[in-house]
């Protein structure tokens, strides 16, 4: 993954445990103040919150302690590979789109940050300027030529 979408995962992690962890105790003590638990709304929804906040923390802790965070600024070359930012021109209608390849848990196709495991990044890998990349679609197959790659 990329440094930014690590920092994002860490910055998540701490907030669950430093704000989110320790709200959700709090509701939980005052549902119990309000008597009978197994007619208690709120209770029951606090105790749902922190069975969420606990499996995203196992989960983030182990997505951080697993990745590999590559440096996209130290990459270069004139092929496509994982941290590229590419430009690519749709055949049909000429509109160029930018996006940048990342890591799955980082990707985010409305902030053009591309999935390494989605049809288009999967085609665009080991391109170069002026190749062209066929990627099927619900409404069918799309082309797309590349029109710039970069590292930063």
């Amino acid at each position: 993954m990329t440094a930014a979408g690590y920092n994002r995962l860490q910055e998540e992690l701490r907030h669950l445990k430093s704000i989110e962890r320790p709200a959700v105790i709090k509701a939980i003590a005052e549902a119990r103040e309000h008597g009978d638990l197994s007619e208690n709304a709120e209770y029951h929804a606090a105790r749902e919150r922190q069975s969420f906040i606990e499996g995203r923390v196992l989960e983030l802790e182990d997505k951080i302690s697993r990745a590999e965070v590559i440096d996209v600024s130290k990459l270069s070359g004139e092929a496509v590979k994982f941290g590229a930012t590419i430009t690519v021109a749709d055949e049909d209608t000429d509109e160029e789109t930018t996006y940048q390849i990342v890591g799955q848990d980082e990707s985010d196709i409305k902030q053009g940050l591309l999935s390494v495991s989605s049809p288009l990044a999967r085609a665009l890998i080991n391109k170069t300027v002026g190749d062209m990349v066929e990627v099927p679609t619900p409404g069918g197959s799309k082309s797309y030529e590349v029109v710039k790659v970069e590292f930063r």
